[in-house]
């Protein structure tokens, strides 16, 4: 009896644990899964939801999660396709999202754009929407609805460097340089450790022939990233730029010494240049020589006869005395 006893209470035990195992739901493994994915673990979130959808296979939020999910471990594929499934049972702002971003990631720009546009209809707080549809319009070349989704994108987050070197870039493509650099200093406000971002403010400040404060952008890259091959280049290329010697005045011939008959030779010149050289230099760099000295012509040589009028008039009168003195003698 003691021993039936026993298996009677085990009995009612496996009793009540099964019911408490079967009682884990969908929601339950949903909820799981999302706070798995609140704190970075996505593979196991994608493990939860899918224990959802295999409870419930029509549950959008499980579909939806697992889109987002994907879309975080880089598989965007798989993201459009949970999002896709998601979408054609509900319709929800983080599937639209996810949906949108996994064509963005996929380089299916004319798609992510119409996506985005659909999504922004409703959705009109999400700045990052507002960016990726900016940068997708700026892949298809179409620089002017970038700027304005950019513009967009940045009311709501002002505080984006790489938004603002996203604006600074479409600038630069149409050439409008002193937007660009506004863009720029924008984003270098708002982070000095972006080596890309001062590479690009110095090609602006370059463009604009700002060639000093261009090379302390492309030195405050290389300071950041030694190795910024392409930050080096544009360096070097600069560098000659960087620091002009600007020569100005005009030639003054000097005077010849006179002498009697007139000037003995052609007068000589000699230059004053006045050279300006930028304060601020830091870099050991090659001068370029630019004379803006204006060549003033110098007269030939005029040559005179060595004989003076007041010589041959002498000479006359003292001619006509003697002539008039032997004219007296003879009378």
């Amino acid at each position: 009896m003691q021993t039936s006893a026993k298996a009677g209470i085990l009995f009612v035990i496996i009793l009540i644990l099964v019911p408490a195992v079967a009682a884990e739901d969908s929601l339950e493994w949903y909820t799981k899964g999302a706070n798995a994915a609140a704190v970075g673990n996505y593979a196991d979130a994608i493990t939860y939801y899918n224990n959802a959808l295999s409870l419930d296979p029509s549950y959008a939020l499980a579909m939806s999660g697992k889109a987002v999910a994907f879309n975080a471990l880089g598989r965007y594929a798989e993201a459009l396709d949970s999002a896709n499934q998601a979408l054609a049972i509900r319709t929800s702002a983080d599937t639209l999202n996810a949906r949108a971003y996994a064509l963005y990631k996929l380089g299916r720009y004319d798609e992510a754009i119409a996506a985005y546009v659909n999504m922004t209809a409703t959705v009109t707080n999400n700045a990052a929407a507002y960016c990726n549809l900016g940068t997708s319009y700026a892949q298809i070349g179409n620089p002017d609805a970038a700027l304005k989704a950019y513009a967009k994108c940045t009311n709501l987050d002002p505080h984006n460097a790489d938004t603002w070197n996203q604006v600074g870039i479409v600038y630069m493509a149409k050439g409008n340089y002193t937007e660009a650099l506004d863009a720029f200093d924008h984003a270098t406000r708002e982070t000095t450790k972006n080596a890309v971002i001062w590479n690009n403010k110095g090609l602006a400040l370059t463009a604009l022939g700002r060639y000093q404060d261009a090379l302390n952008c492309f030195n405050a890259a290389l300071t950041i990233s030694p190795a910024y091959a392409e930050a080096e280049k544009n360096k070097e290329s600069v560098m000659g730029k960087a620091q002009v010697y600007q020569v100005t005045g005009s030639p003054t011939p000097t005077k010849a010494p006179w002498v009697w008959g007139g000037v003995t030779s052609p007068a000589t010149v000699s230059t004053t240049a006045a050279v300006e050289v930028a304060a601020n230099v830091t870099e050991s760099v090659p001068v370029t020589l630019v004379v803006t000295a204006t060549e003033i012509p110098v007269a030939a040589k005029t040559t005179y006869t060595p004989l003076s009028p007041f010589g041959v008039l002498a000479a006359l009168v003292v001619a006509g005395i003697a002539f008039a003195g032997v004219r007296h003698r003879k009378n």
